[in-house]
């Protein structure tokens, strides 16, 4: 039995004899310090196991067959790598994002999306003027001449993005909480060869690992919907390689929007918040009203510091994780440089965790009418990797084979796209989206399916 998958379908609740019906192929890929290579295959593979189960529950007969492939995991945990459209790479990090020294360590910023950069240079009463380089530069030198807390709660304050690099210290996150809140009676789902087909998802997630987890439930059938605020807009790139499979659209929660957002929420299977915790509370999605105002709702919740403790309100990117746990202290080279991990394996693997939870509450409201409430985190998942329950680094590391295997192309309204297909490896479920990513926000906001 592969002891790291045991571990995450324990988490997930699962069935432990159907843990060993999981079976991986392929040489071992994505080789660090850290056990990243089984943490992705393992998340991957409870993933592909709650899409079997699910797809049993629905037809009857036999569990389906998951069979996952080391290679795909790969390209799929790195996917915003592979993409191209019209065969141009998409950026990934801005110049202002990092690592950088300061008075007494390191830190890690993150100044991907405008309004971050600008706060981030306001904590350091840096002008925001002249072009990248002078900027990094000016950057640098402010940095160096901070100790690096002193800059991380300042622009913690400013409601900008840095973090100090600490060492290695397992957060005490749980991997995934699982909360049952009711008993509506069974909701049988008819018979489908696509395990989430017609399952309505409403999705509230940004950047990386919740639109990873919905563009996996479209992948597997589900109608999900995207929404996202008019004013807060997603990075181009990040929303093509996470839009596969779903649709996307734009509602002012404040205004005569609310209305049309009410009756998505009262006609949805599944909601996915990935907000800071408490930040939609006021628009009466906190768990205590969603589960009295709608007792059969499927609530998933996602943050990046966790549910507990001092941080937990805080915003947070799985580069900021990494730094803030001691990964990258973890995967620093000779020099004393901090690392990074050979993908950004905490945002893909709790994002394939989020379906693989999503996937077994259908289940379990399906069999028995039990409504979940299950929260994850980044911080739970780098606890995870961290703290031993996944084990230590099996074997060495085969050179990566060439990743077209795993790659597709296909026309979009942004262009031509070639992207990752999807790794969840479920027999009779394809490996690739039925529909490309459409132009964020332009979609009428309502479900596909009647």
């Amino acid at each position: 039995m592969d002891t790291p998958t045991a571990h995450a379908w324990a988490a997930l609740g699962g069935p432990a004899d159907l843990a060993e019906h999981v079976a991986y192929a392929g040489a071992p890929v994505l080789g660090c310090a850290l056990p990243v290579r089984e943490l992705a295959r393992a998340t991957v593979g409870v993933c592909s196991l709650a899409a079997a189960e699910l797809g049993r529950r629905r037809n009857g007969g036999d569990l389906p067959a998951v069979r996952v492939d080391e290679g795909a995991v790969a390209v799929a945990f790195t996917s915003e790598r592979h993409l191209r459209v019209d065969g141009r790479p998409i950026p990934l990090f801005a110049p202002l994002s990092g690592f950088w020294r300061t008075a007494d360590g390191w830190v890690r910023t993150h100044a991907n999306y405008p309004h971050h950069r600008a706060r981030l240079l306001a904590s350091l009463d840096i002008p925001d003027a002249g072009d990248d380089a002078e900027l990094a530069h000016r950057l640098a030198r402010v940095l160096a001449e901070r100790p690096a807390l002193d800059v991380q709660e300042a622009a913690y304050a400013a409601g900008g993005l840095a973090v100090a690099v600490a060492p290695p210290h397992p957060s005490d996150e749980p991997l995934i909480e699982t909360r049952t809140v009711d008993a509506t009676g069974a909701r049988p789902l008819r018979p489908s060869t696509l395990p989430a087909d017609g399952v309505r998802v409403l999705d509230l997630t940004r950047v990386l690992a919740g639109p990873v987890a919905t563009r996996t439930l479209g992948l597997l059938g589900a109608d999900v919907l995207r929404v996202d605020a008019p004013w807060l807009r997603e990075d181009d790139g990040t929303h093509i390689d996470t839009g596969f499979g779903k649709r996307s659209t734009r509602l002012a929660l404040e205004d005569a929007d609310r209305a049309t957002f009410e009756e998505l929420l009262r006609t949805a299977d599944v909601l996915v918040l990935g907000y800071r915790p408490g930040a939609l509370d006021r628009y009466g999605l906190d768990e205590d009203a969603l589960r009295d105002r709608l007792p059969g709702l499927v609530v998933a919740r996602l943050s990046a510091w966790g549910w507990h403790g001092p941080w937990a309100g805080r915003r947070g990117f799985d580069s900021l994780v990494q730094a803030g746990t001691g990964i990258a202290v973890a995967e620093q080279g000779d020099d004393g440089r901090p690392g990074t991990l050979p993908a950004q394996a905490l945002d893909h693997g709790t994002g394939y965790l989020l379906a693989a939870a999503l996937l077994r509450a259908l289940t379990e409201r399906s069999r028995t009418g039990a409504t979940r409430h299950v929260r994850l985190s980044l911080a739970g998942t780098a606890g995870w990797l961290l703290g031993g329950g996944i084990g230590s680094v099996s074997g060495g590391t085969a050179p990566a084979e060439e990743p077209h295997r795993w790659l597709v192309e296909s026309d979009s309204p942004y262009g031509r796209l070639r992207h990752a297909r999807s790794p969840v490896a479920v027999a009779g479920v394809p490996t690739d989206w039925d529909r490309p990513p459409s132009r964020w926000g332009t979609d009428a906001p309502r479900w596909a399916t009647s």
